[in-house]
């Protein structure tokens, strides 16, 4: 065991925006909890692990090499871990670790290689508390969702009240993630999604009413806040979002499917003066089947119904625009274009606007603190 050295207590920590934002050769050190992490081996055998770290506001994702240290820190003193060995890395997931790294430029991306682990006293930083939560407040949401369902006839508002109030659904869906990456990857993130996609739904269906097309507003509504349901199984929170086994081998979209049909049928029996149309549960079954808009994209059958082919533009639009959001809100300066985001196959522009270009202060000469 060695005492911690002052400099080590003192280290600056950067919140994962901060990093987000760093440019080639940056060093940095980050506290959060490990979301994700595997060990793989590289060309030579050697280990090395895949490691997402997430923190109150964001997350990063980066590598720890075979050279790097490990840290177990107790109090003042720390001592070495093997990371092959040690209990506490084969249990990181769900664990508040400190990360020391640099950024390095990889297939012209940025990478975040850590050369250092600090494992450390979990009691006095819980994992709980860099655990990431919607920016929305639940009262807010919850009230946005109250008023969806009034959208709704009685029929479809009851089964959904039903479903979400009476059997206690609320509970898990107003704090679940939608994802573990890629969107909505934290507490809440399921709902505020949801509320997104039924929101943007409601408005192109009025749009195509009015046009003539008819167009079911109640199946809608259910197939937007039920099309996610499956993620219900599909992941947890352990305090951090991971996958379930259940969600790595079957997929929220199956299990959905299957959620929802059981709930369909448990209902009509409690309730069978009330129960749901056997056609219209269905339609609302294949925009949960159908979601994802594609075979390619793990939709068994393609939207079929105008209400499918609705609510499936809304999720896809939701999707890239929390991309477009959390990409572009890491540019710097006069830079207005993303680094490539290979899960959209595209970089994402800013433009400034014209507002922007006014309020903007004129250039003068840096000078360092």
């Amino acid at each position: 065991m060695t005492e911690l050295k002052a400099d080590q207590k003192e280290k600056r920590r950067m919140t994962t925006p901060e990093v987000r934002k760093l440019s080639k050769d940056s060093t940095f050190y980050v506290l959060g909890v490990v979301s994700r992490f595997a060990q793989r081996r590289d060309k030579n055998d050697n280990p090395f692990w895949d490691i997402t770290i997430m923190d109150g506001e964001g997350q990063i994702e980066g590598k720890i090499w075979g050279n790097s240290e490990w840290w177990h820190i107790a109090g003042d003193v720390k001592y070495k871990m093997d990371p092959v060995s040690d209990d506490n890395v084969k249990k990181l997931e769900g664990q508040t670790v400190g990360l020391q790294g640099k950024v390095v430029e990889f297939r012209e991306q940025n990478q975040y290689n850590f050369n250092a682990v600090y494992y450390v006293d979990q009691g006095k930083y819980p994992p709980h508390g860099f655990v990431r939560r919607s920016p929305v407040p639940a009262e807010k949401m919850e009230n946005a969702f109250r008023e969806l369902l009034e959208v709704c006839g009685e029929n479809m508002r009851e089964f959904l009240k039903y479903l979400f109030f009476e059997r206690d659904f609320w509970q898990t869906y107003n704090v679940w993630p939608a994802a573990v990456s890629l969107h909505h990857a934290y507490v809440g993130g399921l709902l505020e999604h949801s509320l997104a996609v039924t929101r943007s739904a409601v408005g192109i269906a009025q749009n195509y009413r009015a046009g003539g097309f008819e167009v079911d507003m109640d199946i809608v509504v259910a197939g937007a806040l039920l099309h996610d349901i499956g993620k219900l199984e599909t992941y947890r929170l352990s305090p951090a979002p991971e996958m379930t086994l259940a969600g790595n081998v079957v997929d929220h979209i199956v299990l959905g499917y299957h959620r929802f049909m059981t709930l369909v049928e448990e209902y009509g029996r409690k309730r069978d003066a009330k129960k749901l149309d056997e056609r219209r549960a269905l339609a609302v079954g294949h925009i949960l089947v159908s979601h994802h808009g594609c075979r390619e994209f793990g939709s068994p059958v393609l939207p079929a119904t105008p209400e499918a082919l609705i609510v499936s533009v809304a999720d896809e639009l939701d999707f890239k625009l929390f991309c477009w959001k959390e990409q572009t809100s890491l540019l710097e300066g006069e830079k207005e274009v993303t680094e490539f985001v290979p899960s959209v196959q595209r970089r994402f522009w800013k433009s400034r606007s014209a507002k922007e270009e006014r309020e903007s202060p004129t250039p003068q000469s840096a000078t360092l603190p």
